[in-house]
């Protein structure tokens, strides 16, 4: 063994690779191992250092010559000689001639490359340290190792990384002897990257004297499947504290890995697979999903009886004659699916006895090798499929019924031929387990796809796809559709970003489902986010609302057979919540009344004044303005939540359960929603529910900076310093210029045109936000100045210099605005 070596104490360093590679080769001494390569026909294309002093011949006598012309003798293989060139790798002992004539045993381990890899042909390598004397050191070695390691697989090596000593663990992972490997390096005995990321971080091990830790996945020879290991590293010291060598402990973790692997591709299957209500759409997501992770080939086949029927008949499997399946959906490993012997779209038969007509018999997936007495006398009948077979080199498969809700809609076909492994039983499971998420994902297209198409296109596309990120609230959201009428229905919910970091929340019902529904919805949702952009209050929102209601409904009253609008009714409900102030503004047409849940968990509905709903036109809508704690939850809903018409439940009854379930804790707003649509709604709810929760947030005062601002062009500088004072205080520096430049023309634009009194205010949040307000209610307009203008170019450069901008009225006046986005420290 190396004279032993000092431990530095300083921290692990991510160095270079360049340098990592140096500084192993510091410590391995690569003369120490005996390195040749050769090419395909045996002739030498490297010999380094160690082979010249094992055989005594330098590089420039060996390159180029047959490496057989330095055997002594044939070499000793029981059974006769082995096929080389079609082996991975092969060990043994080999009678060499030295250069001076004297004859030599020597024990060689050779690795075979894969013809393409860049690499020479075989690598042969042999330790110049194995006939050296053991030290007794080494028994302590060995003791120290195996009582500091639990891992099953255990190797000692010195501190020039040669192996020294290795247990029958390692021994059976490496398919190797300790005999065979002393002396060797790891990515000498392991000719794979993972060898040579061991043996770096080996290295690290030595010149730290801290412990590594790294999972590696590799092949040992002989065995078809990959194995996961978990690789711990620690250097060895004896009592003074002097290293000795390290210890390098694996232990297989192949079972858990595949165990993760198989929960990691349920997971994905959740999330992609029934994304659409198109049938052709979700049949190819399960292939999507399975190949490769799965299988090489999988094929997603019908029932042809389906083509032309609403419901599928109760008998999958036919009266007589063979079984019709159209294929949906196919994916393979091999780009266009060679392997297929039917195209998507055509039909194919399969008579009594086939794999897929015994697995509907059967009634559960089934696995076959194609070496099975049964699956070899059906492809005795179907010799394209059976020539397919044999020319890709398949070798198991599964078949897995489509069930869905009780009812068989067709079979999956799950196929192996480019890895290795065949199918097992927890293949067969994992595959029922997609194939049955798949399945009613397919039932659900097919049942309704068809005459639903239009509606469902169109109420997905009204509805918001995902609620904007804004500063206001936190908000989660539930829409569940009346039992089996999904996404057709009248109810929406909406959340509005409007200036000063304001945000409006929006729930409404048009009564009725279907087309007709959808579309009114999609309407009145477009006209609340238009009258919400031009910040009008909410009173005033609703008042807009109900005329355009009103004129809805005469424009339909004069076709014939069309359902109108006023016979159908819809009511709203419209919320503004302003973070500074923790001022909200109600106001509702028709509506049920908003629950506000307070940080103590107190439960209480808004008092609201009542309305009509939409359309009626005979009563003005009122608002009322709360102030909220931050904290506390706004809860807006429609009716379908709190009435249940099948189970003649009132409304009283309907709020008293839900501020039951609002007064319960929740870990998220999510769980909340969930909880109360759980509480309040049957499994077949007969009404559409739209739920909105919003919890509430508060701009701290040191976010907000207001100044009066004198009616005096002269205080239009010290507004400046002051601006860029605060900015600086906020560590916003770099916006100092834009917003320099937008103030100073908004307050010098108030002063010149407006009436005091004149305010000016900063937020900081996600964004810096700018408002001047002054007492005037003329509304300024962005146009275009002429060449030889003096003016008329403020607001356009405004407009250009942030990203949004507008202007709102108030009670009192107007405020401009003006909003930037910024990048946060």
């Amino acid at each position: 063994m190396e004279q032993p070596v000092t431990v530095g104490r300083t921290p692990r360093s991510l160095g270079a690779e360049s340098e990592a590679r140096e500084a192993l080769g510091d410590v391995v001494r690569e003369s120490l191992t005996a390195r040749v390569t050769l090419d395909e026909q045996g002739r030498v294309t490297g010999w380094n250092t160690g082979a010249e002093r094992l055989l005594g011949y330098p590089a420039r006598q060996m390159t180029g010559r047959r490496a057989a012309d330095l055997l002594a003798e044939p070499i000793p293989v029981r059974g006769g000689m082995p096929a080389l060139a079609g082996l991975p790798r092969w060990n043994g002992d080999v009678a060499l001639r030295h250069h001076d004539g004297r004859k030599l045993t020597v024990r060689v381990l050779a690795h075979h490359r894969a013809p393409g890899s860049g690499a020479p042909a075989w690598l042969l390598l042999s330790a110049l340290t194995r006939e050296q004397p053991r030290p007794a050191l080494d028994e302590s070695l060995v003791s120290w190792s195996f009582a500091q390691s639990p891992c099953c697989a255990l190797a000692i090596y010195d501190t020039r990384l040669r192996l020294r000593r290795a247990n029958e663990g390692m021994e059976r992972a490496m398919a190797l002897t300790e005999e065979e490997m002393l002396g060797l390096r790891v990515s000498e005995i392991v000719d794979d990257e993972a060898g040579e990321r061991a043996e770096r971080s080996m290295a690290r091990v030595l010149r730290t004297g801290e412990p590594q830790y790294e999972e590696n996945y590799l092949r040992a020879p002989g065995e078809t499947r990959e194995h996961a290991w978990s690789v711990f590293e620690s250097v060895l010291r004896d009592a003074e504290g002097t290293v000795r060598g390290v210890c390098l402990a694996a232990h297989d973790m192949t079972e858990q890995f595949w165990a993760r692997k198989r929960l990691q591709l349920i997971a994905e299957a959740g999330r992609r697979i029934g994304s659409t209500l198109d049938v052709t759409r979700t049949a190819q997501e399960l292939t999507d999903v399975t190949v490769p992770d799965l299988a090489d080939f999988v094929s997603v086949d019908l029932l042809a009886a389906l083509d032309d029927t609403l419901e599928p008949r109760a008998r999958a499997l036919p009266a007589d004659g063979p079984l019709l399946l159209r294929r949906m959906a196919l994916r393979s490993v091999t780009p266009g699916a060679p392997e297929a012997v039917v195209a998507p779209g055509e039909v194919d038969s399969y008579p009594e006895g086939s794999a897929p007509y015994e697995s509907l018999r059967a009634g559960r997936a089934t696995l076959h090798k194609v070496t099975d007495t049964a699956f070899t006398a059906w492809l005795a009948h179907d010799p394209a499929r059976a020539e397919r077979i044999r020319a890709f080199g398949i070798h198991s498969v599964m078949t897995v019924p489509l069930v869905a809700r009780g009812t068989t809609l067709g079979v999956a076909f799950f196929v192996r031929h480019r890895n290795p492994d065949t199918f097992r039983h927890d293949d067969l499971v994992l595959a029922g387990e997609l194939t049955a998420r798949a399945a009613v994902s397919i039932d659900n297209a097919r049942r309704y796809t068809r005459e639903r198409a239009t509606a469902v296109t169109l109420q997905r596309s009204l509805l918001p796809q995902r609620l904007p990120r804004q500063a206001a609230v936190e908000v989660a959201s539930r829409y569940r559709p009346a039992g089996g009428h999904a996404g057709v229905g009248g109810d929406w919910f909406d959340v509005i970003p409007l200036s000063g970091a304001r945000v409006a929340l929006v729930v409404g019902d048009v009564v009725g489902h279907g087309l007709h529904a959808s579309a009114t919805m999609g309407r009145l949702r477009t006209a609340v986010r238009t009258l919400a952009d031009i910040d009008l209050p909410c009173d005033e929102l609703l008042t807009h609302l109900d005329d355009l209601v009103a004129r809805l409904s005469v424009e339909e009253e004069g076709e014939e057979g069309v359902e109108t609008f006023g016979d159908v009714g819809a009511t709203c409900l419209y919320a503004v919540y302003d973070p500074v102030s923790r001022r909200c503004c109600f106001a509702g047409a028709g509506h049920p009344a908003p629950a506000v849940v307070n940080p103590d968990g107190d439960v209480e509905l808004m008092g609201i004044p009542a309305a009509p709903p939409l359309g009626v036109g005979s009563l003005p809508y009122e608002a009322t303005e709360v102030v909220l704690p931050e904290g506390s939850l706004l809860v807006l809903y429609t009716n379908g939540l709190i009435e249940d018409r099948d189970r003649d439940r009132d409304l009283d009854a309907g709020v008293h359960r839900l501020r039951e379930s609002l007064a319960r804790p929740a870990p998220s707003l999510d769980a909340l929603c969930d909880a109360v649509l759980a509480d309040l709604l049957p499994q077949r709810p007969a009404d559409d529910v739209a739920l909105l929760v919003a919890r509430t947030r508060a701009l701290d005062a040191s976010q907000v900076a207001t100044w009066a601002v004198p009616d005096d062009p002269s205080a239009v500088a010290q507004t400046r310093k002051d601006v860029v004072a605060q900015l600086e205080r906020w560590g916003l520096s770099d916006a100092a210029f834009v917003t320099e430049l937008v103030v100073s023309e908004l307050v010098t634009n108030a002063i010149r045109h407006a009436q005091p009194p004149i305010q000016l205010r900063l937020i900081h949040d996600n964004t810096l936000i700018c408002e001047v307000s002054d007492g005037g209610n003329t509304a300024p307009h962005l146009r275009r100045a002429r060449a030889y203008d003096e003016g008329g170019r403020g607001l356009l450069l405004v407009a250009q210099l942030t990203g949004r901008w507008g202007t709102r009225q108030g009670a009192w006046g107007k405020t401009i605005w003006a909003e930037q986005t910024i990048s946060l420290p």
